[in-house]
């Protein structure tokens, strides 16, 4: 298989099976694209690690992770009124932090042009809630396309840039988490290298980039004009497909995933499947195409995810139009949750029509215990809930973050009792305080999220000396999402950086109380946190450990991977086992008799765990000794 650098910088025509955030790529180089931002956010990463396929010499276009996704957004629409075509990614959530600059993009003479991808997260895989950003579509007067596969996302990427481009107006492209991940054999085209002006093409005396008082009323007319030209577009390049199966009796209107699940559903079928409407621009609708179809069919079926945006759409449409098609949408509160896979459209069907179950569906398996999310062996922030649980009063209020260390809301540490959004926790800290006298509050946020959403709270801890402890869980990276940097790593996407010191941030905040160690010192951290708690006002413990996923990873790399283990001294070992109810490492395993034994597939031999042992048991395994011992 070839290397997917030369997948992506191909000039001739060519075929190669890949995820859906690689073929976008292709997609930004082919379509010229100068300048693409995001900030890392699952499910869209392996857009980024495509581009990172690319050594920064051969790159077609600028690209940098951003501090946050407002950011990365203004960045990309200050690229795109200087006349460059500009890309800004991000998940699902991360749109909300990005529309306070987002929802003004209509209103803008993009002169490059600008696509907007978003990753939302049916199913809440990676997110705190599984939000439907079709929503933001409306509200911002944006025009929006939704693939269905990788080869779909490629194209539509193509079609977003050609849109974008020829209106002078943002397109967003919306995928979802399998669209994003799955995989597909994508036909690419040629692609030759462009030759760029550099010239600067920003001229605001030609147009007006400050939407105030009155000049926002012909700005937003102009939007609406635009959004409703791009109908013209969605039908000469064919975005809305019909699929004629001969049956106008039944017809299925469709979109993104639920139309491949869909196909899936109808191979099983022993009956003539209904007809299909596979929308692909989804804002604007194809309203003259969608009547045409309710007309033709004598019942419709709106199969979508999430929300029932199309439904409420298709039906006003019936409506105004008086037409008796007999239209069914979402008929219970599950279908308004979770990701439409093929089992999920079964069920959702059949209950429209029952015939439309296949007959020879196998009786369906007991789903798989769910397996609990967890931290990995060695990481720091199991060591830091370790010592920081008993430094805490039982009835102390505990608000966590996004990140990792989320994960220590889980049992057995139970600690982070709230959680809204990246860089919350010291805001809602702060609110829990007041007017609370008898309960400590211990709030959580790691280094990256600090960076991305956590300043305004911390400024406004200080500014209005509100009485809590933050813990900043620093661990060097953005882990959770594969190992990003932020401004305190020493380096960008492109190179290296001066490190933005995070304890001279604090100060320079006007933060006092700072106390820092590193995590695996529990004792120290234990006693620390204590130190903090006492204190009247705003403090800040640095509970500070490198990710170990990532430093193993770069040692094996480099050649200075230890390969050192642990192991249970049996005869020493008094069955109190802490290492499994307290510590929680998933390398400790205990067998049906009691003993504790350690996994060595999972054992890194970081040692955090000898001093968690009140027994001494757990130990070192000698050099050439039995590691399964």
């Amino acid at each position: 298989m070839k290397k997917l650098k030369d997948v992506l910088l191909a000039r001739e025509a060519n075929s190669e099976i890949v995820i859906g955030n690689s073929a976008l790529v292709r997609a930004m180089i082919e379509a010229g694209t100068r300048v693409v931002s995001a900030y890392p956010g699952s499910p869209t990463p392996e857009i980024a690690e495509a581009i990172r396929s690319i050594p920064r010499e051969e790159r077609p276009f600028y690209f940098e992770f951003s501090t946050n996704e407002k950011v990365a957004t203004e960045l990309a629409f200050g690229a795109a009124i200087n006349g460059h075509l500009a890309t800004v990614f991000f998940k699902s959530v991360g749109l909300n932090v990005a529309a306070d600059s987002f929802v003004q993009l209509g209103h803008m003479e993009l002169i490059g042009g600008m696509v907007i991808i978003i990753g939302d997260d049916p199913g809440a895989n990676s997110s705190q809630n599984e939000q439907d950003n079709r929503h933001y579509a409306k509200l911002s007067y944006i025009p929006m396309l939704e693939p269905a596969s990788p080869q779909e996302a490629y194209q539509m990427y193509k079609e977003a840039a050609n849109i974008s481009q020829q209106e002078n107006m943002p397109v967003i492209l919306r995928l979802t988490t399998h669209v994003c991940h799955a995989k597909e054999k994508v036909k690419f085209a040629s692609w030759q290298r462009q030759e760029f002006d550099s010239k600067p093409l920003f001229d605001s005396s030609e147009e007006n980039y400050v939407p105030i008082t009155k000049e926002v009323f012909p700005l937003k007319r102009r939007a609406l004009k635009k959004l409703e030209k791009t109908k013209d577009f969605a039908k000469s390049k064919n975005l809305n497909t019909f699929i004629d199966n001969d049956n106008y009796t039944r017809g299925i209107i469709t979109s993104g995933l639920p139309y491949l699940s869909l196909q899936d559903v109808i191979q099983q079928l022993d009956i003539t499947p209904p007809n299909i409407l596979k929308l692909g621009m989804i804002n604007p609708l194809a309203e003259e195409r969608i009547i045409k179809f309710l007309q033709n069919h004598e019942e419709v079926k709106i199969l979508e995810e999430l929300d029932d945006i199309l439904e409420t759409k298709i039906k006003r449409l019936a409506f105004e139009n008086d037409i008796s098609c007999q239209i069914s949408g979402k008929e219970r509160l599950e279908d308004w949750i979770g990701e439409y896979t093929p089992d999920k459209v079964i069920e959702v069907l059949g209950r429209t029509w029952p015939d439309m179950k296949p007959a020879a569906l196998e009786e369906r398996q007991q789903p798989l215990s769910p397996r609990p999310a967890q931290m990995c062996p060695g990481c720091g922030h199991r060591s830091a809930f370790y010592a920081i649980k008993k430094a805490l009063a039982e009835r102390d209020i505990t608000v966590a973050d996004i990140g990792c260390h989320t994960l220590g809301f889980l049992p057995p540490y139970e600690m982070g009792e709230a959680l809204l959004s990246m860089g919350h926790s010291t805001s809602t800290g702060a609110g829990l305080s007041l007017f609370n006298e008898e309960r400590e509050v211990v709030a959580f946020i790691g280094d990256s999220t600090l960076f991305h959403a956590g300043l305004p709270g911390i400024v406004n801890a200080v500014f209005n000396n509100h009485d809590l402890t933050l813990i900043v869980m620093e661990n060097g990276t953005t882990a959770m999402t594969g190992h990003q940097q932020h401004p305190a790593s020493g380096a960008n996407f492109n190179q290296k950086t001066e490190a933005i010191p995070l304890r001279q941030v604090l100060e320079g905040l006007g933060v006092e109380n700072i106390y820092e160690t590193d995590t695996y010192a529990q004792k120290k951290l234990q006693q620390l946190v204590e130190e903090a708690r006492e204190e009247k006002g705003f403090s800040v413990v640095i509970a500070r450990h490198p990710c170990m996923l990532k430093f193993t990873r770069e040692q094996r790399r480099q050649g200075n991977y230890k390969d050192k283990k642990v192991k249970v001294d049996q005869e020493q070992c008094q069955h109190i086992y802490n290492c499994i109810s307290d510590f929680a490492c998933p390398t400790f395993q205990r067998d049906e008799k009691g003993d504790i034994s350690v996994q060595t597939d999972l054992c890194i031999g970081d040692g955090s765990c000898l001093q968690t042992c009140p027994a001494k048991a757990i130990e070192f395994v000698e050099q050439g000794g039995d590691k399964n011992d």
